[in-house]
């Protein structure tokens, strides 16, 4: 083996001559690291820490769900993994619970435990840059090889637009985990080196806290274990003795690691399901795979784009698509894979093809309905821009050569330009940084933050919400209710700090008046209700829904006025009543229709708004074109069909027109293989007709039919699977 980790620098720094020992040979060194160092600084201060309290502008629900157990921890629930949401790791939660607790239930405290961990990353991989390629063939010292390796890998990394992105979005667990990973390997590298037993500690102790970030993060042991074997091959070149001489620091290095880990591995193994709640849900081969290996050599594809062609889509993770590496950084990156794979026999490019293709495993395995996915990637984020770097160094190192057959100089050959040169490599790395950067910053802060798409997808419209009613003043006997697609969301309940109380409605249309009656009940008859009107169907998932709420709350309220609020109005109601039961309707028109499947319709209503029609009448729709159908239902014993139903709109011609189809649920959203025998179960369906449909009269049908098989059941007797259920008129919608 031409180079090994152990081997010692003495040798190299003998054979280098006094001069390279001497003050005036390490300050050009010092004085190019240093320009590196506040070009990094600069970078991560400007793109990772600014405005942290404003940009991402609200909280996604991944980071709704972490601010919600921060707050739990902070309450006393502590966990060692947190079983919710497919399972949650402990060390985003804590992480946050800290920040929480430092700077409250804020934006910034919420970015902030993100934000350190990128920048933290930036300089680690500097760190370990220099680590591995400090040194040539044989321990020589080669400082200047590991400075421009390291700066330009961390340079990379610090104006990197997507790494800037995700280093300030509350995706803590995704940045500490690649950050722990190379201060274990620089950790490790050092201490074996130097036979340094606290740097191997200290080593054993950040990868022993590797289990407690992200899945990814167990894929680590196989890295750590084909590196270590690695060293055994080929057979016969590491001798007794020496296997000898290293195994107490192997031990203490396992040992420790062992010794950090033991918590969460000990819950796993007591709790073996929770081991692959998220694995299960997004692994590559769920639920079967007729072509399992094309699935695979797809997805290597589609994560070979990254380089230089196709990035993430999702505006949480990257902007308008683009690749991790621009086109100039992948030639680079493909450069020093290269180069690694020529030199593969020296440790330190070994390692990095070994980082590369272990850590990658976590996104290749996985099945998204969107590919790349780069926060699956971030475990192997930090040895990609280290093969950039290496791969810079490397074309660097061929032009030198090309121009000198002596090979690019160390400062100890550098005689009297030493200063220069070093002065040069220091403001071109540096400028290299700075320049990207900048684009970084613009694209940042003045595109990226003003797109509608990155308002979206940070569900900005909640934060704004909270930060509104945490500065009303406390209303007595009174309560907040929101519409949402289900009765909780995690980011408000985060940000949320007012003292009068809030809740959370699925604004579901069939369950609607159930929805708003019980909520109210559990509130203790509150005196006041403020509804929120969001602007759009984006939130609520239904403004249809919306806009039928703002009507049950007046028909059995008095209406008090609204206040606009921007993305959102909050509509007023006092002196509910709640004697009596909450309905769209007030009574059902006989209507009895036996279906061969084992199911009955009993009864319905008709009506628009608040009002109820008669079914004798067509249903007449003003322009709006929006009403309301409610239906009675009884199943037979023993069904175990789960049934939809479709509702069809049909011209006098026959034609059909207009089509809503749904699942038959009861309000607990059972289906109906799981309905009482004896039970009859009324459901709501809005019409919401499109606009366009000319003026006249139709006919509204139904049709049931088995969920699963699509096969329609029929009426008894009749034999026909499609029945008449009202006439509706359109009016004129000018």
């Amino acid at each position: 083996m031409t180079e090994n980790v152990s081997e010692s620098p003495s040798s190299g720094r003998h054979r280098s001559g006094g001069a390279n020992s001497t003050e005036a040979g390490r300050f050009p060194l010092k004085l190019a690291t240093a320009a590196i160092l506040l070009a990094l600084a600069l970078a991560v201060v400007a793109l990772r820490l600014q405005r942290l309290d404003e940009l991402p502008p609200g909280l996604n629900r991944d980071e709704g769900i972490d601010g919600a157990l921060a707050l739990q921890v902070l309450q006393g629930g502590h966990a060692i993994f947190f079983p919710v949401d497919q399972g949650r790791e402990p060390s985003a939660i804590y992480a946050l619970a800290l920040s929480t607790l430092l700077f409250g239930r804020t934006l910034l405290a919420m970015h902030l435990p993100t934000a350190l961990g990128s920048a933290g990353l930036v300089f680690a991989v500097f760190w370990l840059g220099r680590v591995l390629f400090g040194q040539g063939e044989g321990g020589r010292p080669a400082p200047w090889r590991g400075l421009l390796i390291g700066g330009v890998a961390a340079g990379l990394m610090a104006v990197s637009i997507s790494q800037t992105i995700i280093g300030r979005t509350s995706y803590n667990k995704v940045t500490h985990m690649p950050l722990l990973l190379v201060l274990s390997f620089a950790l490790l590298w050092q201490g074996w080196k130097e036979r340094s037993w606290w740097r191997i500690v200290l080593a054993g102790l950040c990868t022993g806290l590797l289990p407690y970030t992200y899945i990814p993060a167990r894929f680590t042991p196989f890295l750590f274990l084909l590196f270590g074997l690695s060293f055994f091959f080929p057979l016969g070149s590491f001798t007794r003795e020496r296997v000898r001489s290293e195994l107490p620091r192997a031990a203490l290095f396992i040992g420790v690691t062992a010794l950090v880990a033991a918590p969460i591995l000990l819950h796993f193994a007591l709790h073996p399901e929770h081991f692959l709640m998220r694995s299960r849900e997004v692994w590559l081969l769920r639920g079967g795979q007729e072509n399992a290996f094309g699935s695979f050599l797809g997805n290597v594809w589609d994560y070979l784009l990254v380089f230089g062609l196709r990035g993430d889509p999702n505006w949480r993770h990257n902007f308008a698509a683009q690749s991790m590496l621009k086109p100039w950084e992948a030639i680079l990156f493909w450069l020093g894979v290269g180069a690694a794979l020529w030199r593969w026999k020296r440790p330190a490019y070994r390692l990095l093809l070994l980082w590369l293709c272990v850590l990658l495993l976590p996104a290749i395995l996985s099945r998204d309905d969107i590919l790349p996915h780069f926060l699956r990637m971030m475990g192997a984020t930090p040895v990609i821009y280290l093969l950039a770097a290496t791969g810079f160094w490397e074309a660097l190192h061929l032009l030198w050569e090309r121009r000198n057959s002596a090979g690019l100089p160390g400062v100890q050959t550098l005689g009297r330009n030493a200063y220069r040169v070093a002065v040069a490599l220091g403001l071109a790395v540096g400028g290299l940084i700075l320049l990207q950067g900048a684009l970084a910053y613009r694209t940042y802060f003045q595109t990226w933050a003003n797109l509608p798409e990155v308002y979206e997808a940070n569900e900005t419209e909640w934060a704004e919400l909270a930060g509104t009613l945490n500065a009303q003043p406390a209303a007595i006997d009174a309560v907040y209710l929101l519409p949402y697609t289900i009765s909780e969301h995690f980011s408000f309940q985060y940000m949320y700090q007012g003292e009068t109380p809030v809740d959370v409605i699925a604004a579901s249309v069939p369950y609607l008046p159930y929805e708003l009656e019980s909520a109210l009940v559990a509130l203790h008859y509150p005196e006041t209700v403020k509804f929120v009107d969001w602007e759009n169907d984006r939130v609520s998932g239904d403004t249809l829904a919306e806009q039928h709420a703002v009507l049950l709350l007046g028909k059995y309220g008095r209406y008090e006025g609204a206040d606009e609020h921007g993305s959102f109005q909050i509509h007023t109601f006092t002196g509910m009543d709640l004697d009596r039961p909450w309905t769209f309707y007030e009574y059902l028109e006989p209507l009895t229709v036996h279906y061969d499947g084992g199911i009955t319709l009993h009864g319905l209503a008709l009506g628009r708004g608040e009002e109820q029609l008669s079914t004798e009448e067509p249903l007449s729709l003003g322009r709006d074109r929006a009403g309301w159908i409610a239906l009675r239902w009884q199943t037979a014993p023993g069904l175990g069909i789960n049934y939809s139903i479709s509702l069809r709109l049909h011209d006098s011609e026959g034609g059909r027109v207009y089509q809503k189809d749904a699942l038959l649920l009861d309000l607990r959203h059972r289906r109906t293989g799981r309905w009482a025998a004896d039970e009859l179960v009324d459901t709501v369906y809005y019409l919401d007709i499109p606009a366009d449909l000319a003026p006249g009269g139709y006919e509204l049908r139904l049709i049931v039919y088995d969920s699963a098989t699509l096969s329609p059941t029929v009426e008894l007797g009749v034999w026909e699977p499609e029945i008449v259920l009202a006439r509706v008129r359109l009016e004129d919608g000018g």
